[in-house]
C-alpha cells in the first residue's frame, strides 16, 4: 500500500491563506491611494497622449517621471 502525506493538504491551505492576505492587503493599500493612483493614471494618459511628433523622441520614461503630483506634465 501507498502512504499517502497528510500534510500535502495543510500545506496548500497554507499557500492559499497567504494569497489571500497578500490580495486583501493590495485591495486596502489600492483603496487608500487610489485618488492619487486616478490623478496620476489620468494625467499619464493625457500627457502621452498629447505629446506632439517632436517631442515623441523623448523617452516616455521622463515624461512619466516628469509628472506632477497631480498627474499634469509640464
Amino acid at each position: 500500500m501507498k502512504k499517502t502525506n497528510k500534510n500535502s493538504g495543510q500545506t496548500m491551505v497554507e499557500y492559499i491563506i497567504i494569497v489571500v492576505i497578500i490580495a486583501v492587503a493590495a485591495l486596502a493599500i489600492f483603496g487608500l491611494f487610489s485618488d492619487k493612483i486616478q490623478d496620476k493614471m489620468v494625467g499619464a494618459t493625457n500627457a502621452l497622449d498629447s505629446t506632439g511628433t517632436a517631442s515623441r523622441s523623448a523617452d516616455s520614461v521622463d515624461v512619466l517621471k516628469s509628472l506632477d503630483t497631480d498627474g499634469a506634465h509640464d
